[in-house]
């Protein structure tokens, strides 16, 4: 009995040991993430406000599973899979004025739910999907759509009404053939030859005219021809249906990534992306007035500015002269009339193709003219929080004012303007930016996150809509994702901290009231480990802004006293917060470095989110200029504050990180002496089109900014060591962008440098085999680099 209890206490010793993380390792940190634990995603609230639904995987097992709690039982229950095929779509939908029902589509139909009772009733049942269902404005009918068209259903059940007949062409519909030649002259022989032919023929005619005149008048055609129909909407008050014709732009090339670890064996090519500067669609907005029964364009012609050109093509005085002389209007995408509860009034959003303006005008639906209400005219590009998400955050507060979101003060903030009167206010100001915002159902106050406290701190505010200061919310310092309840009553909050994952917290929509923690998904293997609280710095810049940044500080310094500078990708992210990191490995890894006698310091460089629009679009025309010179403002201020050793500097990231890395390494090799550069952008004219134009404009328009801003051009001035890795199925930064600068780098008999190619990863790396790799390597290259005395 001795020997078998000794035996339990070991094996239950070993199980804790196990548990523990003593000392961190590329491998260790570079599992499956499992292994920190699954944090709550996918938060949502169930139509009448009783259950807050969310993702969640507390017993890590292959797949997350489904678990609801309600705001006064926090305990978390797993939803059955019979329970959840029963569930209503949290997603989309439309609610009547009185709250009391909301329709919605699922799996291609459309059902209406009482959220009182909580009953649910199905309203289309067919193999056809119909999708972006809606309340008329009587909300006598839901309004809903099945391919092209719009269909209008009877609530009381009394019928179903077609609204729009989208067609090719005029008269589309499918005739009898009247055959070949022969066929042809068939007939036409026996009308000649046989009275009896004759008179059939003419009594035919006679029926079919007689027939004619007995017919009710069909639907008006909408002829689309060679476009494409997309976003059509109906007014509240059923008369005007508004939708884009798109002209798909001809010629466009898409690049090819090939696949060469394939269950076939053979190599497969995955079609891909085009590149910056591909041909543009076009589209063009029409309005059917119902009433009329006529069709009209929406008249672009007449818009403020439309003929502008943008600063930058003063440079090429060539160019500039031809486009004077051109005088033409820019294209312009006009997105889906916002329209009041009355359907008197109707607002678009309009942004111009070369991304420069945002135009916010009152739409006459009975004529398709436009007059203006704002315009936001910006020669870097439009964009920033509630801005650059198709529309924008935009709505009716009454039937004469809207709200929407700018960035003219420098930060995103909210206005309200009259429709009618024109006149505008500005609700919040200050240095930091509304990032979501919603309006109350009874549209008395607005709801918004922001970062006021400080930039890496967000929380949860109200403010009147007439104005007013914020009302703070929630308390919890750090990041807090809040979903606001239907009935506005409650907050699901997802929280996370520096150094602490996401969990799901409920609080009462009250501030300062207490908000109660709901998981715990932490593993204690990752608890077990005192993991850093990075302190969050600023620095000046050599422009004199200040710079923010995470510094990671040994608790030994290394004799070599080396630093390393993680550069975070997607140019516009935010990663110096209180909040727990998109880049948790490299959070990890930073503290192994840090582990190992390394000062290592993550900064929000120029381009990253959080901070305004100057901040924004710091790289507008010279991508590796100010967002590099930060990086490298960042060194000296470790080297001056902290003794880091001026010749033991490294740097590492990916995507926009491994950018910076190549652009570090060719340019300031004096700085850096060894650089970790992971599925970067070697030369921005390979990239895609959506990202880089805004920055860059194009190729051919603009061929300075693109030679300023390509690793390629500078890669003579490589000194330190450089090592690059990438997945050689990635399809958002090619792997031919890293095979064109090897061939570059063996050109000019360089010879500091390797590449690590991973078969089968894309961008975003997924295997655990293939992330402990690139990191094993990136660690080897710093060791062997910086730590030499």
């Amino acid at each position: 009995m001795k020997k078998l209890f000794t035996a339990l206490l070991l094996t239950c010793s070993t199980a804790s040991f196990a548990q523990k993380l003593d000392t961190l390792t590329i491998e260790k940190i570079m599992r499956d993430p499992k292994w920190i634990g699954v944090s709550p995603s996918n938060i949502r609230w169930s139509n009448d406000s009783k259950n807050i639904y969310f993702n969640w995987n507390p017993d890590v097992s292959a797949a997350n599973d489904l678990f609801t709690i309600t705001p006064t039982d926090t305990k978390p229950q797993k939803v059955s899979l019979a329970t959840q095929r029963d569930l209503p779509s949290p997603y989309g939908g439309s609610l009547n004025k009185k709250l009391t029902q909301k329709v919605f589509e699922k799996n291609g139909d459309i059902f209406i739910e009482d959220l009182k009772t909580g009953k649910i009733n199905r309203l289309t049942h067919t193999e056809q999907r119909e999708g972006s269902p809606a309340f008329s404005g009587d909300e006598s009918e839901i309004i809903y759509s099945q391919g092209n068209n719009l269909f209008a259903m009877k609530l009381n059940g009394s019928g179903l009404q077609q609204l729009t007949n989208f067609v090719k062409s005029a008269g589309d519909r499918k005739r009898p053939s009247d055959g070949n030649q022969q066929d042809v002259w068939l007939k036409k022989q026996q009308l000649e030859l046989f009275d009896i032919i004759k008179e059939e023929n003419k009594q035919a005619k006679l029926d079919s005219a007689q027939y004619a005149g007995l017919q009710v008048k069909g639907l008006k055609e909408l002829v689309f021809g060679d476009k494409r129909v997309a976003r059509v909407k109906l007014s509240p008050d059923s008369r005007f249906v508004t939708y884009l014709l798109i002209k798909t732009a001809d010629d466009v090339k898409e690049a090819i990534v090939p696949n060469y670890v394939t269950e076939s064996g053979y190599t497969e090519d995955i079609p891909n992306r085009s590149k910056v500067g591909r041909a543009s669609s076009t589209s063009e907005m029409f309005v059917y007035d119902r009433q009329r029964d006529t069709v009209y364009k929406v008249n672009t012609k007449d818009i403020l500015g439309i003929k502008d050109l943008p600063d930058y093509v003063k440079d090429y005085p060539k160019e500039l002269a031809e486009l004077k002389k051109a005088n033409a209007d820019r294209q312009v995408t006009i997105d889906p009339p916002v329209w009041s509860e009355d359907g008197k009034n109707a607002v678009v959003v309009i942004n111009s193709q070369d991304n420069k303006d945002r135009w916010i005008m009152r739409l006459d639906a009975a004529s398709g003219r436009l007059s203006l209400l704002d315009r936001q005219r910006d020669e870097a590009w439009i964009g920033g929080p509630g801005i650059d998400n198709g529309g924008g955050n935009i709505g009716f507060i009454d039937n004469a004012n809207i709200y929407y979101q700018s960035e003219a003060s420098g930060y995103s903030h909210i206005y309200v303007v009259d429709v009618n009167t024109g006149t505008k206010k500005q609700l919040t100001s200050g240095k930091w930016e509304v990032q979501t915002l919603k309006l109350s159902n009874d549209k008395k106050t607005f709801y918004f996150t922001a970062n006021i406290d400080h930039p890496g701190i967000t929380h949860f505010y109200r403010i009147p809509v007439s104005g007013g200061s914020p009302v703070k919310i929630t308390g919890m310092k750090g990041g807090n994702e809040v979903s606001l309840s239907p009935d506005e009553k409650w907050l699901a909050i997802r929280y996370s901290y520096s150094n602490k994952p996401w969990e799901l917290y409920v609080q009462a929509n009250k501030p300062g009231a207490k908000a109660v923690k709901v998981t715990t998904s932490v593993s204690a293997e990752y608890n077990s480990y005192p993991w850093r609280d990075p302190e969050i710095i600023t620095f000046k810049n050599r422009y004199g802004a200040d710079v923010y940044a995470r510094l990671y500080l040994p608790k030994k310094v290394d004799p070599a006293k080396p630093a390393v500078v993680f550069v975070h990708g997607a140019g516009y992210l935010q990663n110096v917060t209180y909040s727990w990191s998109y880049y948790f490995r490299e959070y990890m890894f930073n503290n192994m470095l840090a582990d190992n006698g390394y000062t290592v310091l993550d900064v929000d460089y120029t381009a990253s989110a959080g901070y305004g629009r100057d901040w924004r679009t710091g790289i507008y025309r010279h991508m590796g200029g100010k967002d590099l010179t930060d990086q490298v403002d960042g060194v000296k201020y470790l080297v001056d504050k902290y003794g880091v050793n001026p010749k033991h500097v490294g740097l590492y990231g990916g995507s926009y990180g491994g950018f910076i890395t190549l652009m570090a390494m060719f340019t300031e090799p004096d700085v850096f002496a060894a650089g970790g550069a992971i599925r970067s952008v070697t030369d921005w004219a390979h990239y895609n089109h959506e990202y880089t134009a805004n920055i860059l404009n194009e190729p051919f328009t603009d061929e300075n900014a693109y030679r300023k801003s390509s690793p390629i051009y500078f890669a003579n001035g490589l000194k330190g060591n450089l090592l690059m890795l990438h997945g050689m199925i990635d399809q958002n930064v090619n792997y031919q962008d890293i095979i064109r600068l090897s061939q570059k780098l063996i050109e000019l008999h360089k010879d500091n440098w390797e590449l690590a190619s991973y078969p089968v990863e894309d961008h975003a790396f997924e295997q655990p085999s293939s992330w402990a790799d690139e990191y094993k390597r990136i660690f080897k290259l710093f060791e062997t680099t910086l730590r030499k005395q």
